[in-house]
Parts: C-alpha cells; structure tokens; sequence
C-alpha cells in the first residue's frame, strides 16, 4: 500500500503522503481479509485441520485479493509521479512502507522457533540451519526447510512468502508494467488468467505456492490478481460506478470464503475451478465495488482501524499459532478448553497488530520516511 500519513481526526479519511485520498472501503477489506487468514488459521489448527471440521475453506484466497488490491493502489499512489520519480526511489518508498514489519516478522518467526515450550524435539535443527534460514527470512527470501515446519519456502514465518511474490510484483511494476498501455495490461490478464484456472483446476486448489513442492504456483497467483488490479485502475473511469458499502461487501468476501470444499465431477476438480472463479470474477468485482463505495455510516473509523492493523496482523500472527499448533499436538487439553483460548487467541493477536503497529512499523517508517526525503531534497540542490 501507499505511504501512509495518518491523519489526527477519526473521522476523516487517512492520506497518503503525496495527499491522496485513501480508498477507505479497500482499506477496511483489506482488513476484512486478513482477519479471515487468522481465523482460518487458528481454526485450522484448533481442529488439526480435519477438513470437514474446516469452517472457512477457501481463506487461503485472500492472498490473491491482497495482490489485486495491492495492484490496485500501486497505480493509484504512483502512476503519475513517474516524471519526477527515478526506479531507485520508488524501491526506496516500498522498502520503508513494507519492509520494518518483514523484519519484525522475521524476529517474531525466530524466537516461535528456538523458544517454543511446547516443540520438543520437533524443532532440533542446527542451530546454523535456523540461522541461516533467519537471515535469509530478513530480506523476505525463500530458504530450505527446516523440522516441524512442513516444506514451507519461509520456515520461521509462513506469511512472507506473499511478501517475496509483493516485492515481485512491484519490481516488474518499476521496470516494465507501468509503461505498458492498458490493453496490453489486459492481454497479460487474460492470458495469466488462463493460468491460473488450468493450474487450480488441476490442482483441486489455489491454496498453493507457500512450501516448495507448489513453489511454482506462487509467481501465478500473482500474476493475474496485480496486473488485473494495474488494468483496474487505468480503465476506472470507463467501469461501472457501484456503490456499495464495507459491510456488505465484507459479507459477499465472507460467503465466497465460507463456500464448502466442491467435489470432483467427471475428473474435473470442482473446488479449483471455484476458487479460480473467485479471483476471477468476484475479486475485481469487489474492487471495482469498493473503489466508489462510502463506509457506510458510522463505519469510518472501523474501516480504518482495519486497513491500519491488516499489514501487521497477518505478519505477525503465525509465530505464535506455531507456538498454538505444537500445544495443540501436546494432547493436554479437552476439545472444549481448546476451543476456548483459540477464540481468546483472536483479541490477543489483535492487540500484537496494534502494538506492532503504533510502537514499531509507524515510528520507523517515520524516521525512514523523513530521511528518505531529506536525502532526495540534498540530492536535488546538488
């Protein structure tokens, strides 16, 4: 997302730091999205992800909205500042918009790893794999897998795979996408479209591109979603102006979420065709929606409120659910008690955002912020 210049009254919109406006409905579902990962993961893992015990199958979707929407606001706060805007700089402003919470991440990843009471021998690597893996995780790079954390490409902290495919993204943003026209924008859509529904239909699920054997899948997830959201904002003024609010659209990405697992029909993997028709079709839909829509009364404040603490939730978050899924495995607990501290898990790990947020992304994207500006304005008198 853009730089963000947080604003002192509640109830007006937040800005970025060039001034533009927010779009506060795609903040708050952008808020929406994350807490649907963290519940989905915590569930999960409270039930030992018996699928049938699942509630909220397709969550793992969110990501590819998170990549349209990121597409979406990347032309947005930076399509028309390219003629006094060098590459560097642009590296430069999504380093310090994104990068402080990777690095909190990747801190929060370690300490889950060698100080988890409930791992045993389950997490008994050397101590220099862990390590290794650690500074790797530090620049948001892949790195080999570690024990107990299945064959995920960022052992010490799921999530910042999606990080790794972001900065993707933005760097092919930099050097070629932004000087495409928008028809050849909607070209690559449609053919990375194309894609995407052949591999989820094979594949039975989009839930891929995390752990190494799907390694593949990662850069296709991404392709359709952010160049789609590129294509969104250059043809925005010829699309349909739908104004609907945060609630109902929260809703309509809830029930796409919540769908049940779809069987397969003929050969033909219905639960993959689904999700892909999800990104597909709905996803842009949403966005389009979202772009006009108002909060809704009263929802303001919420809606910022989620947009603010989105980022870091899902970045922080799923060093403590090892922490959980190790206790889960543990077996001390009934069922019931399980249940119980997963629901209280939810305010907790909220309350983790917030503090990530207000006391460690905010103050230092600050100081980076203000010294990236005095560094362009040296250079520009020089």
């Amino acid at each position: 997302m853009a730089e963000i210049a947080d604003t002192a009254t509640a109830d007006a919109p937040d800005r970025t730091a060039t001034g533009k406006e927010h779009f506060e409905v795609l903040d708050g579902l952008r808020g929406t999205a994350a807490l649907l990962v963290v519940l989905f993961h915590i569930q999960g893992i409270t039930v030992k992800w018996e699928g049938a015990k699942i509630a909220l199958h397709h969550a793992p979707l969110a990501v590819d909205f998170f990549f349209a929407l990121s597409g979406f606001v990347i032309a947005y706060a930076y399509d028309d500042r390219w003629e006094r805007m060098r590459t560097g700089h642009f590296v430069a402003l999504r380093l310090v918009r994104l990068h402080p919470l990777v690095i909190l991440g990747a801190l929060l990843g370690l300490a889950s790893y060698l100080l988890d009471p409930f791992a045993g021998q389950a997490q008994a690597a050397p101590l220099r794999a862990v390590l290794g893996a650690f500074a790797l995780c530090l620049f948001a790079l892949p790195s080999w897998s570690l024990p107990n954390r299945w064959t995920d490409t960022h052992p010490l902290n799921g999530p910042i795979w999606t990080l790794f495919q972001e900065y993707i993204g933005n760097l092919a943003y930099a050097l070629l996408l932004r000087r495409l026209p928008s028809v050849w924008l909607a070209v690559i859509a449609m053919l990375s479209g194309g894609v995407l529904v052949v591999s989820a239909t094979l594949l039975g699920s989009l839930d891929q591109g995390s752990y190494w054997e799907t390694f593949w899948m990662a850069p296709v997830r991404l392709c359709f979603p952010f160049v789609t959201g590129l294509w969104l904002y250059r043809v925005r003024e010829r699309l349909p102006q739908v104004r609907i609010g945060w609630l109902p659209l929260s809703l309509a990405m809830l029930a796409a979420i919540a769908a049940p697992t779809l069987p397969v029909v003929g050969g033909v993997k219905l639960n993959g065709l689904y999700e892909a028709l999800v990104v597909l079709l709905l996803f842009p839909a949403i966005l389009i929606a979202g772009r006009h829509s108002e909060p809704g009364r009263g929802m303001l404040w919420l809606c910022k409120a989620s947009g603010r603490i989105s980022y870091p939730i899902y970045i922080t978050h799923f060093p403590f659910l090892y922490i959980w899924m190790n206790f889960v495995a543990t077996g001390r607990v009934s069922q019931g008690e399980l249940v119980a501290i997963g629901t209280a898990l939810v305010p907790f790990l909220l309350l983790v955002a917030w503090a990530a947020y207000a006391f460690w992304d905010v103050p230092i994207r600050t100081r980076l912020g203000g010294w990236l500006r005095r560094r362009r304005q040296t250079s520009g008198s020089s």
